[in-house]
């Protein structure tokens, strides 16, 4: 999973294996690790209760929840991502395509790219 923070905006992409986690209803977490023993977490997972997406900070953590309906149908379809608005904070969680600039095998896990058929 890849994280992008810019201003009051979270953009996620998700590979093919993280998207199927989510959509058995595993969490995908991933951690920016620092000197002294600190992280930055970030989380995605898909919640019954969450009627849009969600963004929370918490404990060195951004934890993101997806509406469980919204990501059995992302996942399962064309839609390459699932975007809302909470409060200030923008989010956007998205499916991550191999890069057409870059050798495909190091991107085994990437969804294939559209605009590289």
């Amino acid at each position: 999973m890849k994280l992008r923070i810019q201003d009051d905006s979270l953009r996620l992409r998700l590979t093919r294996g993280e998207v199927e986690d989510l959509n058995r209803g595993g969490a995908v977490e991933r951690a920016v690790h620092f000197p002294g023993g600190r992280a930055l977490q970030y989380i995605v997972t898909g919640s019954a209760a969450a009627a849009s997406p969600r963004a929370a900070y918490s404990g060195d953590a951004i934890r993101v929840s997806l509406p469980e309906t919204r990501v059995k149908a992302w996942a399962a379809g064309d839609e390459v991502g699932i975007e809302g608005q909470d409060g200030p904070v923008r989010i956007l969680v998205e499916k991550d395509f191999e890069c057409l600039h870059r050798d495909g095998a190091a991107q085994p896990d990437a969804f294939p790219n559209p605009q590289g058929q």
